[in-house]
């Protein structure tokens, strides 16, 4: 029975603040078989791309409540990839098939729950796409902008961690509806992206800003309708004070509060209130089922070159702790996805 080497990245104990690069260890050791076991309905896999997403922050602790399980330590880390079937006891999968969902940090994967997968069918778009604009950090911003923000053209939208994953996109959707848009990111150069390939009417560094109130109040003077929510704490804060009435805020993610032992506490939540505001937090993977409403609407876009998708690249296994760890201090510029192989 043919058997292949099988490298993993293993979370080595639970972790308290940052993650580093030493609480994951790149395990060498380790095989495995090509052959499903006689009678499984799993699928084996072998791993093309995977996704260095901010919700695996919360994995990597072990935190009550969550709507992800956490990590195990001792065993691999598990995320979102592409990857390509090698065997398959499933009728929905046959050997060959391209495939994204979730899967683990290594060369191989045994799959036990196949009905986390999703079949690719377009393959004339590169394959890395499927864990950004094609995957889930493209669902996220379909989802929290259109179905939660409903805009409307002429409306004034602002959009934190632009640069990232799923910020890229919400503000292309943004212009593409005919709102005003304007981001926020951590590096001059992303702000330069964000109005230059992204086409975001405005853009600042928070981190050159002394007073995250005025510097809204100085892009937005007739204020905020939509608010597209990935960092919480002070950048929240300031948001609320400049929201117009009936303003909605889609809270997808708040990374500035991940890494803390005690989360911070908000103020200005009067502004709720008396500017009637609607403000929905949401996990995308309770909507998959728009999945086929969303690419009918975004593959046509990538085709027309209507929309475009930045990624950070880096090859190898051995690159994925430093990518993962990096999303925390800013390092990436756009999606970030690890090449494990190139089929």
């Amino acid at each position: 029975m043919e058997e292949a080497k099988n490298q993993q990245v293993i979370l080595k104990d639970y972790v308290n603040g940052f993650p580093k690069e030493s609480d994951m260890l790149l395990k060498t050791s380790t095989t495995i078989s090509l052959k499903l076991p006689q009678g499984s309905n799993g699928v084996l896999v072998k791993n093309l791309y995977l996704s260095c997403d901010p919700y695996m922050r919360g994995r990597m602790s072990k935190t009550q409540g969550s709507y992800f399980e956490p990590f195990t330590p001792g065993s691999p880390i598990t995320g979102l990839g592409v990857a390509k079937v090698v065997d398959s006891g499933h009728s929905n999968f046959k050997k060959g098939d391209l495939v994204w969902g979730g899967t683990g940090w290594e060369q191989y994967t045994i799959i036990t729950t196949p009905q986390t997968l999703f079949k690719i069918q377009d393959t004339d778009v590169p394959l890395s796409y499927y864990t950004g604009i094609l995957g889930m950090p493209g669902m996220t911003a379909y989802y929290g902008f259109y179905e939660i923000c409903a805009p409307k053209k002429g409306e004034y939208v602002f959009v934190s961690s632009a640069s990232g994953a799923v910020g890229q996109l919400v503000g292309q959707f943004a212009k593409l509806t005919g709102c005003y848009v304007v981001g926020t990111a951590g590096t001059n150069e992303k702000v330069e992206l964000l109005k230059n390939k992204f086409g975001y009417d405005e853009a600042f560094n928070y981190k050159e800003e002394q007073d995250l109130d005025a510097a809204l109040k100085r892009y937005f003077p007739e204020g905020i309708d939509i608010y597209f929510e990935n960092v919480g704490g002070k950048m929240l804060e300031a948001v609320l004070l400049n929201m117009r009435v009936n303003g909605r805020i889609s809270a997808c993610g708040m990374i500035s509060q991940y890494n803390l032992s005690q989360e911070e506490g908000v103020r200005n939540l009067s502004s709720i209130i008396m500017k009637r505001l609607h403000i929905k937090g949401f996990i995308v993977s309770d909507h998959f089922n728009l999945l086929p409403k969303y690419m009918e609407m975004v593959i046509p876009l990538i085709k027309e070159r209507k929309i475009c998708y930045i990624e950070d690249i880096v090859e190898g296994l051995e690159s994925a702790p430093a990518a993962l760890v990096g999303l925390f201090s800013g390092k990436n510029v756009g999606k970030q996805v690890v090449v494990v192989a190139r089929e």
